[in-house]
Order: C-alpha cells, then sequence, then structure tokens
C-alpha cells in the first residue's frame, strides 16, 4: 500500500535486543510488535541503521506502525485522504530523524505527525468528510454483526453506535482527542501524553471530564456517574 514497503520481506523470528512486546505499539525497551504477532522491531536498533545510511531499514518501521497511523488519521477526520496522510507522514518522519529524541517512543512521535497533516487536510476539506472519517473508525474498530444475527441484536448495535457518534461530537476538540487516543487507539496513558504533547495530569483532567460528560450524554451505554460539566 506504501510505496516504502516496495520489496521489503519480515523480519524472521519473534527475539528483540532488548526485550519482546505483548501488544502491537506498547514498546519495551524499544521494541514494537506488529498487530498480529507477525514479527518485532528494536526501533532503536532500525533508527540507528537509518541514521548510519541504510534508509531502506525504515521500512522495518513503517511495517510496524501503519496500522496505528491509518486508525489516527481516519479518527481524526481524514476520511478518504487516510492513506495519503499516512503516507505523507512516514515520509516527513524520515526526514526529521535526525531530530528524533534517542531513547524515546517512536509511535507517539509518529502519530503527532500523522495528526497535523490530518489537520492541514481537514482544513481543506468540508465538515462532512470529517465526521464521515470519525464514523467509518467506530465502525471498523468493532466486531461485525454476522449476518445469522438476530436483526433485533443488529438493530440496537447500530442505534448504540450512532449514538456514540453524535456524543463523541458534544465533546470538547480536548477531550475527543484524549478519548480517541485512549480507547479508540488504545494508546496508555504516558504515550497519550507525549503524542499529544500534554502533561500526564492534563491528560487524566481532560479524559476523566470527557468520560462524565459521555457519561451523561449515554447513561445506558458508559458506566460511571456523571459530574459537573467543565
Amino acid at each position: 500500500m506504501l510505496i516504502i514497503l516496495s520489496g521489503v520481506e519480515p523480519i524472521s523470528g519473534r527475539r528483540c535486543i532488548k526485550g519482546v512486546s505483548t501488544r502491537e505499539g506498547t514498546p519495551e525497551g524499544g521494541c514494537t510488535v506488529v498487530e498480529g504477532g507477525g514479527f518485532v522491531v528494536d526501533e532503536a536498533a532500525v533508527i540507528a541503521r537509518v541514521r548510519a545510511g541504510e534508509p531502506e531499514a525504515y521500512a522495518e518501521l513503517v511495517r510496524a506502525h501503519t496500522n496505528v497511523a491509518l486508525r489516527a488519521a481516519v479518527a481524526f477526520g481524514a476520511g478518504a485522504d487516510a492513506e495519503d496522510v499516512v503516507q505523507s507522514a512516514f515520509l516527513k518522519a524520515y526526514q526529521s530523524l535526525g531530530r528524533f529524541r534517542d531513547g524515546a517512543a517512536f509511535r507517539p512521535w509518529l502519530l503527532r505527525i500523522v495528526v497535523n497533516e490530518t489537520r492541514n487536510t481537514v482544513r481543506s476539506a468540508v465538515r462532512l468528510r470529517a465526521l464521515a472519517g470519525r464514523e467509518a473508525l467506530l465502525l471498523g474498530s468493532e466486531p461485525l454483526i454476522p449476518e445469522s444475527a438476530d436483526p433485533a441484536v443488529a438493530a440496537v448495535a447500530e442505534e448504540r453506535k450512532a449514538l456514540l457518534r453524535a456524543a463523541l461530537d458534544e465533546l470538547s476538540e480536548e477531550q475527543r482527542q484524549v478519548v480517541t487516543y485512549r480507547y479508540l487507539l488504545e494508546m496508555d496513558e504516558a504515550e497519550t501524553a507525549e503524542a499529544l504533547g500534554w502533561p500526564r495530569g492534563t491528560v487524566k483532567s481532560r479524559l476523566n471530564r470527557g468520560l462524565r460528560k459521555l457519561g451523561r450524554l449515554l447513561p445506558g451505554l458508559l458506566p460511571g456517574k456523571g459530574g459537573e460539566e467543565q
């Protein structure tokens, strides 16, 4: 799909010099395991190879992070332009590797670039495209209902999706961002803080306010008590 992946073979085996991650995008000692358990990338080693004059090694990072980058682009409104946004973000990240901080996690840094590229794209698009992008993410993040399922169950599931989409649009931009990172992109608190460039305390407070508001808007779907709206 992405040009930079052309001709690159997966890394064999599942060993990593600095440790093995247990899920996609959760670096442990600089390692990332691709969704589905395909192979493990030692991010620090790959970046060092690229900086040392082996640009083809960058494809390993692209392969490891393409799925989450696409999900982030769609979540923030790229819609049909998501692949172009991700392609551009990977190229900009490659060009900026000289400024990448040693020891930092690659995924949050990359997703900041993806989100910035998405915003630039959305600014020139109609608002309906952004809404359609968020809807596509929500539909794609849940299990598909099999054709044999009870029609009544399917109808209830579709109604809940519609309610959730509408409720997300009622959040402030900051609350929608932090809820998206934490629950739709499945990033932990530290990764979310790094990706958004916020202190962890800010992530906690905005997430709590966002969840409380969602709880008030969707009292039958989300657990917890609503608080004062802020």
